[in-house]
């Protein structure tokens, strides 16, 4: 029997590295600790839930025990590793030490707000990251007994589908971003206004080019302020505003890491031997890719680097599926920026090819129903990690 593996984090890279590696026959003691409910879920589901009315509970795919049954491991729920000592291949959990051989670092990625929340919003300010958060955040809008009015901070991917998904299923939206356009760092401007143009014919209340600039609790609502001078109330306030790599243990443990992530090389070995990084938390010889399909070709080759078949992670092209069934996104971000974009079609109809300066096709955005070209134009599109 192979040597026990420690896994930190039962989100999507985790638990997605143990079942690879059961799928591949191992048989190996493998021990899961997680700081949340260690529920099994699909997190791309949690921006669709309010438009399908499907409770927080209903997104559970399986229990943290159905999970340890189904793996044959021991998953630890709401168990928080203050620390990892090298030196003795300990991790430190409060007054336990808790030695590991060889240990996986899975603790993604949490969003923090680029302000303080006041105490006293903490009811009414949320973030959402995980089911835990959801699960909150669902329970605040549904003890209204009524539509709520939600503003979201925030104009990228996150703040758009939830926009979305709010908004379809019955409550009122407000969207506050510093930005022009939404989705900037997918879309060209072109793009993003026909987002934004849909977004208002829904209903969505735009208010992007300016920044929030003082929110307080007004003890039945929130009340927030611009920088230029005008206001709003919202029952709940949503902050989407990124997502930046857990850090704090690989810091302490000595690991290299920088504003991107923990550290790794192809195959996702981080500088201190025996411990490995993957998912949101972890930047891949200097590529950090916060999606599904990266972390999917992570899991796969890590699995096959510790069962014995040293596996580089590659990463072919790998469309971005935006969650806005109201004006349909699909976008290849180029990883280096494009000399330009050249956009064809019209109406909502647009297709985005970003071009390199001797004209080959570095990445693409889609819009309307031209994100039926993501399989032809993924094809011919390069990999960001080949």
């Amino acid at each position: 029997m192979s040597a026990p593996l420690t896994i930190l984090g039962t989100g999507m890279a985790g638990l997605g590295l143990a079942r690879q590696l059961r799928a591949k026959g191992s048989q190996r003691p493998i021990t899961l600790i997680t700081s949340d409910s260690g529920d099994d879920y699909s997190k791309p589901l949690l921006s669709t839930g309010f438009a399908k009315k499907i409770s927080p509970e209903k997104l559970v795919a399986r229990s943290a025990l159905q999970v340890a049954d189904e793996l044959q491991a021991v998953v630890r729920t709401h168990t928080r590793v203050d620390a990892i000592d090298t030196r003795t291949a300990e991790l430190v959990i409060g007054a336990e030490r808790l030695g590991y051989e060889e240990l996986v670092l899975a603790t993604g990625a949490s969003s923090r707000p680029p302000f303080d929340i006041p105490e006293s919003l903490h009811g009414r300010a949320f973030t959402i990251n995980d089911l835990d958060d959801y699960r909150g955040f669902h329970a605040a809008l549904m003890a209204l007994n009524r539509p709520g009015r939600v503003a979201i901070i925030g104009a990228g991917l996150v703040g758009c589908e939830y926009a979305n998904d709010l908004r379809a299923g019955g409550h009122e939206v407000i969207m506050i971003a510093p930005e022009d356009t939404p989705l900037i760092r997918l879309l060209p401007e072109p793009l993003g206004r026909v987002l934004g143009n849909t977004f208002l014919e829904i209903g969505i209340d735009m208010k992007l080019g300016r920044m929030l600039e003082r929110l307080r609790d007004e003890k039945t609502h929130a009340a927030l302020t611009f920088d230029d001078g005008q206001s709003l109330e919202a029952d709940l306030v949503l902050i989407a505003t990124g997502l930046t790599p857990r850090l704090e243990l690989a810091c302490q443990a000595g690991l290299e890491v920088s504003a991107q992530g923990i550290h790794t090389d192809r195959y996702l070995r981080t500088t201190t031997p025996g411990i490995y990084a993957l998912g949101d938390g972890a930047c891949v010889a200097g590529l950090n890719a916060m999606y599904v399909q990266p972390l999917q070709a992570s899991a796969k080759a890590l699995a096959a680097t510790l069962t014995g078949t040293l596996s580089p992670v590659s990463y072919g092209a790998w469309p971005i599926l935006v969650k806005t069934p109201a004006c349909p996104v699909v976008a290849l971000p180029p990883r280096n920026t494009p000399a330009r974009w050249r956009i064809e079609g019209e109406g909502n109809d647009l297709t985005a090819l970003a071009e390199d300066v001797e004209g080959q096709l570095i990445g693409f955005a889609l819009t309307g129903q031209c994100v039926r070209r993501k399989v032809e134009l993924a094809r011919v599109a390069p990999g960001l990690l080949v």
